[in-house]
């Protein structure tokens, strides 16, 4: 059989790699198969260990017991589209009409309709490099060409309007940024995504900012939505973080006026609607309780940051930019090389997944570095406490 080179061009997500692996290690454990017994401390994938919120399930139950479960329209339930569009308002700085947003079946869906809806064949999209690589298969996808760029702790691993500047040519079609990003849990600085704007505006291209960690921001500074510079500006967002919805496969897509038609008719044709019983829950994530809930739950995430980064750094493993979102600590694990008797970042997450069944995320799903891992922060604080224990006996 015939497999199509756009299929061909996708590249593997690493990290599902190192999860199958740790599966694996789980398994012998459990079957006694190995002369060390200790569980598996997952630290590898981005997914809080919070789930939904209490009026989030009970609204589910009552949409099944209510039979409120065909479909909606294209763009989502015109209730939560206006829900979200206050939350901007209210959460997030920036004015957005209700009319502009499109509930998806999460950002993956968001993300593949702005796609198709912008790139052309051979167009290409600047990214960040390290930047989170489905971003990219969806340019590829699109059968564009997302293009990394390097980018410098100085940068706050992010683009500056000079690096797209620098590197805009004429097959460039815009930037796709994340703010915060995954893995560096770090945000473009609002003049400078401002100046990113105008450089990419002044040369007729699109502006796509994914935004899905933008509410677990720590930091004021970055606190918000790209949306506030202009109404072009395209972004992405979704209920799997902040409001710890990951398995329920809802997010939503912010676009200009002009832009809704077409993407609704593409979100007709690929998706028909995003899931009605998730739309109908997420109503209670703007709860006042729901609120206050996932407003807390962000406070533990940065009291997780606050404690995981410093031990990690007292290890010899440095973190050059402290996150100011997300959950993510990008790491430079070079220095302990020699210890583990490693050569790059991808061996060194098997060797202390093997040594001391810690899971992480290898540098190379995110770019070029083969010197930095992604640890995620989503989970307990017990889990972060044992990771740190026994990184300290392996690297002693």
């Amino acid at each position: 059989m015939r497999v199509s080179q756009r299929a061909q061009r996708v590249q593997p997500f690493y990290v599902m790699e190192v999860a199958k692996a740790a599966a694996a290690l789980s398994q012998r454990i459990a079957q006694g198969q190995t002369d060390n017994t200790d569980p598996v401390v997952m630290l590898n994938m981005g997914e809080p260990d919070f789930t939904a919120a209490p009026l989030v399930v009970q609204a589910a139950a009552r949409a099944l017991q209510e039979g409120r479960t065909q479909y909606t329209a294209a763009t989502g339930l015109p209730a939560l589209r206006e829900r979200i569009s206050q939350w901007y308002a209210q959460r997030l700085g920036a004015k957005v009409g209700a009319e502009r947003i499109i509930i998806t079946a999460g950002a993956s869906a968001a993300l593949q309709l702005a796609c198709l809806a912008l790139i052309e064949a051979g167009d290409e999209v600047l990214v960040p490099d390290p930047s989170y690589p489905c971003n990219t298969q969806f340019v590829s996808a699109a059968d564009g060409l997302a293009v990394r760029v390097p980018t410098s702790a100085a940068e706050r691993f992010q683009l500056s309007a000079q690096s797209v500047q620098a590197h805009w040519n004429a097959r460039t079609r815009g930037v796709l940024l994340a703010s915060p990003s995954n893995p560096t849990g770090t945000s473009v600085h609002p003049d400078e995504l401002r100046r990113i704007h105008e450089v990419v505006s002044a040369r007729g291209g699109v502006t796509l900012v994914d935004e899905i960690y933008l509410p677990l921001s720590f930091d004021d500074t970055y606190s918000r939505s790209a949306l506030a510079i202009d109404d072009q500006i395209i972004s992405i967002n979704s209920f799997s973080k902040y409001f710890n919805m990951t398995g329920w496969r809802l997010g939503w897509l912010v676009v200009p006026p002009k832009l809704v038609g077409v993407v609704e008719r593409l979100a007709q044709n690929l998706f028909i609607c995003a899931s009605t019983v998730a739309q109908h829950a997420a109503l209670a994530c703007f709860e006042p309780e729901s609120l206050a809930l996932h407003e807390a739950r962000r406070a533990e995430f940065k009291a997780r940051r606050d404690l995981f980064i410093p031990q990690l750094q007292a290890l010899g493993l440095h973190v050059p930019v402290m996150p100011d979102g997300a959950f993510y600590a990008w790491a430079d694990v070079s220095p302990s090389f020699d210890k583990l008797g490693v050569s790059n970042s991808w061996d060194w997450v098997f060797k202390v997944l093997q040594d001391s069944h810690i899971a992480v995320a290898p540098g190379r799903d995110f770019g070029l570095s083969e010197h930095m891992v992604r640890f995620s922060t989503a989970g307990s604080m017990a889990q972060l406490h044992t990771a740190l224990e026994r990184l300290k006996q392996r690297l002693a």
